[in-house]
């Protein structure tokens, strides 16, 4: 199955459909397998020390797994995650973006398996690792 969005397509849909958030991230490249997202950080996206907060984190992954889902099955808002597991291995850079790289590891009828890498923009370690699982709606 072929691409059904594109980094344009999602980002205006999440401008329709999730304007309270849409403006935090940014899409860097889709394609049938892989996205690549990031969350612009800002001073609401940390915690006491500095360091990037875990919501904020757990955000990106959640919507670059939504985003990878999305560019493969199209426009459709309500699909939901129904789990996730996230490993936050290393504090965040300070001051610069969250980069997110997504890779689809399974789609099917019914659901959606990613697996999500988080960095540090720049730096070659990740911060985080999550696995998340998307429902399909029905057609």
């Amino acid at each position: 199955m072929p691409i059904m969005m594109d980094a344009e397509a999602l980002a205006v849909f999440m401008k329709d459909v999730f304007k309270q958030v849409a403006d935090d991230f940014g899409i860097d490249h889709v394609s049938e397998t892989d996205l690549t997202t990031r969350l612009l950080v800002d001073n609401r996206h940390l915690r006491p020390g500095g360091t990037v907060s875990g919501p904020s984190i757990f955000a990106l992954a959640d919507v670059s797994a939504y985003l990878m889902t999305l560019a493969r099955i199209g426009p459709k808002a309500l699909a939901v995650t129904t789990n996730c597991s996230i490993d936050f291995m290393r504090k965040p850079e300070a001051g610069v973006d969250l980069i997110a790289k997504t890779r689809l590891l399974k789609l099917g009828k019914l659901l959606s398996v990613c697996d999500v890498l988080v960095y540090s923009e720049g730096k070659e370690q990740p911060v985080a690792r999550a696995s998340l699982t998307y429902a399909i709606p029905p057609k």
